[in-house]
């Protein structure tokens, strides 16, 4: 679509330096704003240069209350031959920031008048607001206009949220715009997280009240065990932050079942519900969200016993090693049959203090690292494990056999999962013996189990 038809009338929009923004009164602005809005009975469109706007809104859902709680806004755009036109063609063919601002804020105008009329109750709008025309209400009357569109439409402030880039969320001007938009009620989201240069140093700062997961990433951790181990944690980072978590790009049922075993929050996708004009009303709950629990208990439930299956063999082995070592048999002897499985990469020893009192005693193919890179890794004598759930957990529950979750190695570029056992080996002039525990490492190189056997993370 030519540019030239997206241009507005001069009297829409006068011409203002960018460098140096002529603050616009919150009523005239909203008044200018409500002139190119055609608001129906049905439906609210815009009218912007050849095009006609109007409103879709995606159902976002709760995971612990099974219903719908909100509603993001899409744009739609048609041109004067009823032809589709897509959303970032219309930004892009706005010339200046007067004229992108003037969009934008139409846009989410006409939004939130086709939102406040249907029956949501309390549900959340979640509005995209570009970083430019975000960072304008620190710059004009930014909060008298929020207030104005809160009174003109009766959308209180606490029930909208305002999605802006992650990575556009920097400077004074946007924390300004950000206390202006609190100071107002409403929540601010970080849309897109996990996608190009993403870091918690910026969540921390900005402290939002939700983060939404790229789609990207969903689809990669739905059907990859590693990414979905990695998506998790970053749900327990952001959770740490002090934000909810939506994950976006939920389409299949593996999707949602990667959402339930993250932690997720809010999910938002095609497996819950399209993009439509009209809003789901409240309690909303499609049937794939009521399956939802029932079919996360049966994937656990299949993960956990093809991970017994799975684990037991070295469970037992080193169970068998620390009975032996606690009879004084030699490390090599207690440990052979551990070594001797297809999986096994080595075993150590422990003191009370998480201290190794030996050096590591490797499976037969095993006696060097992968790469010659981690070879000053390789001597682990003296090295301190106080700080492994392998040791800790030991330590706690003595001759209790202990399994960790996938963790990456020291001892090369691969996933590792730990066995351990504490024992007291035999005494020795007299004095009571002190614990120790002995350890086995296992390659995991395919799927790796889904948690420790006594239900505990790490």
């Amino acid at each position: 679509m030519p540019c030239a038809d997206m241009i507005l009338p001069s009297a829409a929009h006068p011409a203002v330096d960018d460098a140096l923004p002529v603050p616009l009164p919150a009523a005239p602005r909203l008044a200018q704003l409500l002139a190119d809005l055609r608001i129906a009975k049905s439906h609210t469109t815009a009218i912007l240069g050849g095009l006609t706007l109007s409103s879709h809104f995606q159902p976002i859902y709760s995971l612990s209350h099974a219903r719908v709680v909100g509603h993001e806004a899409l744009l739609r755009a048609t041109d004067g031959q009823g032809r589709p036109v897509p959303p970032p063609t219309v930004f892009e063919a706005c010339r200046g920031e007067d004229e992108l601002a003037h969009c934008d804020s139409l846009s989410r105008l006409m939004h939130v008048s086709n939102f406040s009329g249907r029956q949501t109750g309390e549900q959340w709008l979640f509005l995209n607001v570009h970083p430019r025309t975000f960072e304008r209400l620190a710059r004009a009357d930014g909060a008298g206009y929020l207030d104005a569109v809160s009174r003109r439409f009766s959308m209180p402030g606490h029930r909208l949220v305002l999605e802006v880039l992650e990575t556009s969320a920097d400077g004074p001007a946007f924390a300004e715009a950000m206390d202006v938009a609190r100071g107002h009620g409403c929540l601010i989201a970080i849309d897109d997280f996990g996608a190009g240069h993403s870091n918690f140093d910026r969540v921390w700062r900005l402290q939002p009240d939700i983060v939404k997961l790229d789609r990207s990433l969903t689809m990669r951790a739905a059907h990859d065990v590693r990414a979905g181990r990695v998506v998790a944690q970053m749900v327990s980072l952001l959770h740490e932050c002090g934000a909810l978590v939506l994950m976006e790009g939920v389409e299949d049922e593996a999707a949602a079942l990667l959402a339930m075993d993250a932690d997720a929050d809010l999910v938002q996708g095609w497996h819950f519900g399209r993009p439509q004009a009209e809003p789901r009303p409240c309690g909303d709950s499609p049937d794939e969200l009521s399956r939802l629990p029932k079919a996360f208990t049966a994937l656990r439930e299949s993960q956990r016993r093809r991970h017994r299956a799975a684990i037991a063999p070295y469970l037992n082995a080193i169970g068998h090693a620390g009975v032996l070592l606690s009879a004084g048999r030699p490390m090599e002897e207690a440990c052979g049959p551990f070594l001797e499985l297809p999986h096994a990469q080595l075993c150590y020893r422990l003191d009370e203090d998480g201290f190794q009192v030996q050096q590591n005693l490797w499976a037969s193919g095993c006696h060097r690292p992968p790469h010659p890179g981690h070879e000053p890794l390789r001597d682990a004598r003296g090295a301190c494990w106080v700080r492994r759930p392998y040791f800790r957990r030991a330590i706690e529950a003595p001759q209790k056999v202990q399994v960790t979750r996938p963790y990456r190695s020291l001892h090369g570029s691969r996933l590792c999962t730990t066995v351990s056992v504490a024992y007291r080996p035999p005494a020795i002039g007299g004095h009571p013996p002190r614990w120790e525990v002995v350890c086995g490492d296992i390659n995991w190189d395919g799927e790796p189990p889904d948690g420790p056997v006594d239900g505990r993370s790490g």
